[in-house]
C-alpha cells in the first residue's frame, strides 16, 4: 500500500463519516489495509489530516497549473466547492471545518505563497485570492456565481503593466 492509497482511504472515510467520527481503524478499513499498516505511515489521525491537506494542495496545483488566472481561480473554486470532505464537514461538522480554515500565520503565508506562484501575482493579490477561496470553502454558492467572481477577481489581480 502506498501513502497515496492510504490518503485516498482517509479522504473516503472523512467524506463518509466526518473527521470526528473517523478513527484510525475506519481510515485503515477505507484504504483496505490493517490498522498497523496505517500506523507505519502516520502516528495520529491529525497526522493523516495534515498529510491529506498537503496532498490536496499538490493535486490542486495540477488542476490549476498552466491555466490563465481566471480559469485557475474558477477551477480551484469548483474543486473546493465540491470537495467531498469539505462538503461533509460543512454539512455536519462546521466547527471542524472552521478549525481547518483558521490557519497559523506561517501556514497562511505558505498557502498565499503557493497561490502567488500558481497565479503569477504579487503577495497582496495572493492574499486576496486566498481569502476569496476560503470564502468558497465556507459558502460555495452556485457554480455560475463562482465562475463570474473568479473572472472579476482575476481582472483585479492582474499586475499593472
Amino acid at each position: 500500500m502506498t501513502r497515496a492509497g492510504l490518503l485516498a482511504g482517509a479522504a473516503r472515510a472523512f467524506a463518509e463519516q466526518g473527521l470526528r467520527r473517523s478513527t484510525m481503524q475506519s481510515v485503515a478499513s477505507a484504504a483496505g489495509v490493517a490498522k498497523g499498516t496505517l500506523y507505519n505511515y502516520f502516528r495520529t489521525k491529525d497526522d493523516v489530516v495534515r498529510a491529506l491537506f498537503s496532498a490536496e494542495l499538490v493535486r490542486l496545483t495540477g488542476v490549476a497549473a498552466d491555466l490563465p488566472p481566471d480559469q485557475a481561480l474558477a477551477a480551484l473554486a469548483d474543486e473546493l466547492a465540491t470537495h467531498p470532505v469539505l462538503r461533509r464537514l460543512a454539512a455536519s461538522e462546521p466547527e471542524e471545518l472552521a478549525a481547518l480554515v483558521v490557519l497559523r500565520a506561517e501556514r497562511w503565508a505558505e498557502l498565499t505563497g503557493w497561490l502567488a506562484g500558481l497565479l503569477g501575482v504579487d503577495d497582496d493579490a495572493a492574499e486576496l485570492a486566498g481569502r476569496w477561496l476560503l470564502g468558497v470553502v465556507l459558502q460555495p454558492g452556485p457554480t455560475t456565481g463562482r465562475r463570474r467572481q473568479a473572472a472579476a477577481l482575476a481582472a483585479v489581480l492582474r499586475p499593472p503593466h
